[in-house]
């Protein structure tokens, strides 16, 4: 109680002599700071838990065997903390913030605040094939909206501190700034304007400092690029674009089908039974597939395609160059699959560490290729960085957050042009596979649009079970015009929808269609049923509104009846529809 009232107080204070772009400014800070300890938190525990593996390994001669095992014993716990210590479904992070900004009015639930850094910690550490990433923004997401609920702020505020903790958490595991604020803008979808531009870049900031603090500055990949863009490889990085772009749509392809495929499975033991299994043959036979894969990662941007593959059953074969590439082929199409099954057993992670992992080890594979055939001489690291660009762009759909990602964390301005041609072909080629980005394909499939159009996101917004209006007076398909009489004076409405005796919708009578015989008593015994229209457009509840309102446009009704399974919801009218499209606006647009 002590404390609602201090916050009652704290927020009256505020309310009379701070604004709220100033008051947005200050809760950066805080934001900044709490979204780089949950970041670096995800990190070191991860990190921890690996280490003290690799470290058995380097002992114990029989050690990769437990690569058989490690990833489910980590997917296990991560199950048995979800089920019994947190007691709620976690999920997979960005797709859950995206939903809350969309639907929910920026509100996540408190227990996502913790909830990811134990769980990917115990996925990613025991050899999970997934990134932290994903959970670390997440976490900064849930971070920025529960501090915004706290202090009683509005959709709009909560909204900007949601984008304020996904950019601190990214800007914080990368120790990347700019690629913290513009992923932000790109992929939240936050309005891009200074009351929202300023605090996310703050935010950012803040949490670069936290990350130096506690970990210094830790780049997670070096690189020495010894020339700068050579204009004679243009048609190289075109055809890895193009390549890379493919690969994406790939990736997805595998991540959806096999999510589909283990949905059905009813049992979860069976579930992850059958997943962890696999997921560990794949570590087993490719242990560069354990984790984060960061070692793979730095090695291709080295161009030591023997350093991937060092302490491995295929190390015999680093003296046949064309083996090792067929190798890494199947390296890079075995790492979509490790990563679904990862999801699939019930792992927690991202997909933002996999599309790095493949980015890098497709664009050596290419550039290795390409000098193998004697058709060029190209440097392998700049191929695999740009790679890694590339594979960001299309399957985030966010171009600039792959260019500035590279550029920041390797030094790799000097590469702009090459990462501007291999990010926009690679992006053109995936949406034509993929309309929708892997983190908004699931939720589109509910019928919510995440877009940087304004009409489309407010519509999004929106749901049309809140819209629906029930004070319509029924009547049966087998009743009279002399039985509607006494509902047309009682009514305030001049629809009168016909519905059977199992509430099944028959059609409707409109008002203006029955004046010219509603007093002529010889027509009172003419059945309903003879007399009603049936209308050319209904509405489901669970239709989208952005096709809500083409029905609008199209059949220029003012009200079009709710059906759902052919009985009758409701109507649906034009002007609340209008009405609730502009109040949206107001709450959410920037000042």
């Amino acid at each position: 109680m002590k404390t609602k009232r201090l916050l009652k107080s704290l927020n009256e204070w505020r309310l009379r002599h701070v604004s709220d772009r100033r008051f947005m400014i200050i809760l950066a800070i805080p934001t900044g700071f709490l979204a780089g300890v949950a970041a670096v938190m995800i990190k070191f525990l991860t990190h921890t838990i690996r280490d003290f593996f690799f470290s058995m390994r380097a002992e114990e001669r029989y050690f990769d065997y437990l690569f058989f095992i490690l990833p489910a014993i980590g997917i296990f716990l991560t199950i048995m903390t979800i089920r019994y210590i947190i007691r709620r479904e976690v999920g997979h992070g960005i797709p859950g913030l995206l939903y809350a900004l969309s639907r929910n009015k920026g509100i996540v639930k408190p227990y996502t605040t913790f909830s990811s850094i134990i769980t990917s910690a115990l996925t990613v550490g025991f050899g999970g094939s997934v990134g932290l990433e994903g959970p670390s923004v997440s976490t900064g997401g849930a971070i920025g909206s529960n501090l915004g609920r706290l202090l009683k702020l509005n959709q709009k505020q909560i909204n900007v501190l949601i984008g304020m903790g996904g950019a601190a958490a990214l800007a914080s595991i990368f120790q990347a700034p700019i690629t913290g604020v513009i992923f932000s803008m790109e992929v939240f979808m936050i309005d891009i304007s200074m009351t929202a531009l300023i605090p996310i870049i703050i935010s950012a900031f803040v949490a670069i400092l936290t990350s130096y603090f506690f970990l210094g500055k830790a780049f997670e990949y070096t690189i020495v690029i010894n020339e700068s863009f050579i204009p004679s490889n243009t048609l190289y990085y075109v055809g890895l674009g193009i390549v890379v772009g493919l690969v994406s749509a790939y990736f997805m392809r595998v991540y959806f089908s096999i999510d589909k495929r283990f949905k059905k499975i009813d049992n979860q033991l069976l579930r992850f039974g059958l997943a962890s299994l696999s997921l560990g043959v794949l570590i087993y036979v490719f242990p560069s597939l354990y984790g984060e894969g960061y070692e793979t990662i730095q090695s291709s941007l080295n161009g030591d395609i023997a350093g991937i593959f060092r302490g491995t059953m295929f190390e015999r074969y680093t003296a046949f160059p064309w083996v090792m590439l067929i190798v890494l082929l199947v390296t890079v199409l075995a790492k979509a699959f490790a990563t679904s099954l990862t999801f699939a057993a019930g792992g927690v992670g991202g997909t933002f560490a996999p599309a790095l992992f493949i980015g890098a080890t497709t664009g050596m594979l290419f550039a290795m290729t390409v000098n193998h055939l004697g058709i060029g001489n190209l440097e392998v690291g700049k191929f695999a960085l740009v790679g890694m660009s590339g594979l960001i762009a299309a399957m985030l759909h966010a171009p600039l957050t792959g260019i500035f990602l590279i550029a920041e964390i390797t030094n790799g301005y000097t590469l702009m042009v090459p990462l501007m041609i291999v990010s926009a072909l690679s992006l053109a080629v995936n949406r034509i596979f993929f309309r929708e980005s892997i983190y908004t394909y699931s939720i589109a499939k509910q019928g919510i649009k995440v877009s940087f159009n304004k009409d489309e996101s407010i519509l999004s917004m929106m749901t049309a079970t809140n819209l629906i209006e029930t004070n319509f007076s029924t009547i049966g398909p087998k009743d009279t015009l002399e039985d509607l009489i006494p509902l047309i004076a009682s009514s305030a409405r001049n629809i009168y929808p016909v519905v059977d005796g199992d509430g099944m919708f028959k059609g409707h009578i409109l008002f203006d269609d029955i004046r010219p015989i509603m007093f002529d008593r010889k027509l009172y015994c003419v059945l309903i049923e003879n007399i009603m229209v049936k209308p050319q457009y209904v509405i489901d509840p669970d239709e989208s509104m952005e096709d809500i309102v083409k029905k609008f446009n199209e059949s220029r009704k003012y009200n079009i009846p709710v059906v759902k399974d052919g009985r009758y919801v409701g109507y649906l009218s034009r002007a609340k529809v209008f009405t609730t499209y502009q109040e949206t606006l107001r709450e959410i647009s920037a000042d």
